[in-house]
């Protein structure tokens, strides 16, 4: 008899494991990137809003300590907090949003390499919620989506 029960209890837990793994696997991409775009938004949106608020300490981290190569160090700044506030608000909004994940990308690897390389695990972590945007854009529900719809019609 008990054999029975055990036999029928891992039925039934068989059946809501694949139940539960079918309605994951329908998740619709467009609800997925939500928070992907999200969580760019708020890494990027900080990062800006913080340089802006105290620009003179922005220019002396990127004399002092960021010390990105090529770029003076005020252009660097400029083109940096651009990048971030720019691309974070398209990002929320799922507009150019391959364009935008690529430019965050290109922001990421050039902070790994040249400013803050022990900073991978941090990096690693924007890359997880960057490519998906960057490989599979925004879904439907975003801006790039509306304005597809409607040059096709």
């Amino acid at each position: 008899m008990s054999m029975i029960v055990a036999s029928d209890s891992r039925a039934r837990l068989s059946r809501i494991a694949r139940a539960i793994l079918g309605a994951l696997d329908s998740l619709p991409w467009s609800l997925l990137a939500l928070p992907m775009r999200l969580a760019g938004f708020i890494v990027f949106w900080r990062a800006g809003i913080v340089k802006l608020h105290d620009w003179q300490g922005t220019l002396m981290l990127f004399r002092e300590e960021y010390r990105v190569p090529v770029l003076p160090p005020e252009l660097a700044a400029a083109l940096a907090t651009s990048v971030e506030i720019g691309a974070a608000i398209a990002l929320l909004l799922g507009f150019l949003t391959r364009l935008s994940a690529l430019v965050l990308l290109g922001l990421t690897a050039v902070i790994q390499v040249f400013v803050y390389p022990e900073a991978w695990p941090t990096h690693a972590q924007w890359l997880a919620f960057l490519l998906p945007l960057l490989a599979r854009g925004p879904g439907e529900l975003s801006l790039d989506h509306l304005i597809a719809r409607r040059l096709v019609r």
